[in-house]
């Protein structure tokens, strides 16, 4: 049974409260207070940045609790809205075993290989676990997290089992909360520089100490399993495709051949592990090269493909560059289209949360129209189940997938 506390009564301003400014949007449903918004913060002396702090509306009653961090443009991050509710170790349990039965009920049970927490979207901001077989990790991208840094641990080790916890809090974001990077071993065993997993029917390694993010792109899991029912029979493209994920999964679902390019040399060779181990090394080919510059050569020398797979990483980290990325994401998908031979199958991604669906498809329809190209799209789709949406926080859906034919 989770530990209460006495309810606090309405108009009781709390001396380490926040006080918010006259309301201006929905705060009750947002689990984010910027630092515009704050009317009052508590002496700093009293509640220093990182401590859990009460947020109290204009009128002095309660609205919820949260992480507190002054220098940050997200001033507070809610936890909890229930003023009765203590944040302690069985708060944490509850919280990580919820999550846990979302991803069995939609996932499987079966399945050891997900996104365990993903921040807002299971109601603990700042927190990514991931979970790649017998090893987790962890990411702590939120000042309030530190102080339950151990109890996080402890928590996870209980519930999951697994042999080893590994810590990978090297993210940019971190420093705009005033925190060094962090990564290492927090329990257990270190996990070996490349981790097997199962995807379906295909076997992928994993860098979980020094890849991208925590190892794996775990929000394409079943994109890349859709993408490869088309791909039987064409020569694919698999730009932008660091481990080479997407063409393992075409090349097993029969492709002819897969050049998968990635600017980063560490990832192409994971790639070509990758098809090794899944017995289409002789398909599956690997390029160290950047593919905006593969894209242009490409068209220049005449090369055509019957199934391109664009994954780029975020263009639109921030609203202010959303202009340029638009600009960027056009022209990938119009080379990409210049390549693709009649009734050609295009792949075409977005992780930018700033960047609409709508939008998106916007771009892709620019592209088509520029090269003189019809564009149909056969399937639109988004993240995987274990990265859940929100309807109510907007920013928890970002993974946008378009699979289009192209006359």
């Amino acid at each position: 049974m989770r530990n209460r506390v006495a309810r606090r009564e309405v108009g009781v301003s709390a001396p380490g409260a926040v006080q918010l400014k006259p309301q201006r949007r929905n705060r009750r449903t947002h689990p984010w207070i910027f630092a515009s918004e704050v009317a009052r913060f508590p002496p700093l002396e009293q509640v220093a940045d990182g401590s859990m702090v009460d947020v109290l509306d204009a009128q002095g009653r309660f609205c919820g609790r949260g992480f507190l961090n002054r220098q940050s443009q997200i001033a507070v991050r809610y936890l909890e809205r229930g003023a009765d509710v203590v944040i302690d170790r069985a708060w944490w349990i509850e919280r990580f075993g919820k999550a846990l039965e979302h991803r069995h009920r939609f996932l499987g049970p079966q399945v050891k290989t997900f996104r365990w927490i993903h921040g807002e979207a299971d109601g603990l901001p700042g927190l990514t676990v991931d979970r790649y077989g017998d090893f987790v990790v962890v990411q702590l991208l939120a000042l309030g997290l530190e102080p339950w840094r151990e109890v996080i641990v402890e928590c996870l080790a209980q519930l999951g089992s697994p042999l080893g916890i590994f810590e990978r809090s090297d993210a940019p974001v971190r420093r705009l909360e005033g925190l060094k990077e962090r990564v290492g071993c927090l329990w257990g065993e270190a996990p070996p520089t490349l981790v097997e997993i199962e995807e379906g029917s295909a076997r992928l390694l994993v860098d979980i100490q020094q890849g991208q993010k925590t190892g794996l792109f775990l929000d394409q899991r079943f994109n890349r399993q859709h993408a490869a029912r088309f791909a039987e029979g064409r020569n694919v493209l698999n730009a932008f495709g660091y481990t080479g994920a997407f063409g393992v999964q075409c090349a097993l679902a029969g492709a002819s051949s897969v050049l998968n390019v990635d600017i980063a040399e560490a990832a192409t060779a994971i790639a070509e592990q990758n098809a090794q181990l899944n017995g289409v090394g002789e398909q599956c080919r690997a390029l160290t090269a950047n593919a905006f510059d593969v894209l242009r050569e490409f068209d220049r020398e005449g090369r055509r493909f019957e199934m391109i797979i664009l994954d780029p990483p975020a263009f639109a980290k921030s609203r202010s560059v959303l202009e340029g990325a638009l600009r960027g994401y056009k022209e990938i998908n119009l080379r990409a289209m210049k390549l693709l031979t009649p009734g050609g199958i295009l792949v075409t991604c977005s992780c930018s949360s700033h960047l609409s669906m709508e939008m998106f498809r916007d771009v892709i329809r620019d592209a088509a129209q520029d090269t003189g190209r019809t564009a149909c799209l056969v399937e639109q789709r988004g993240q995987a189940p274990d990265h859940p949406i929100l309807l109510h926080i907007p920013e928890t859906e970002y993974l946008k997938y378009l699979l289009i034919s192209i006359d």
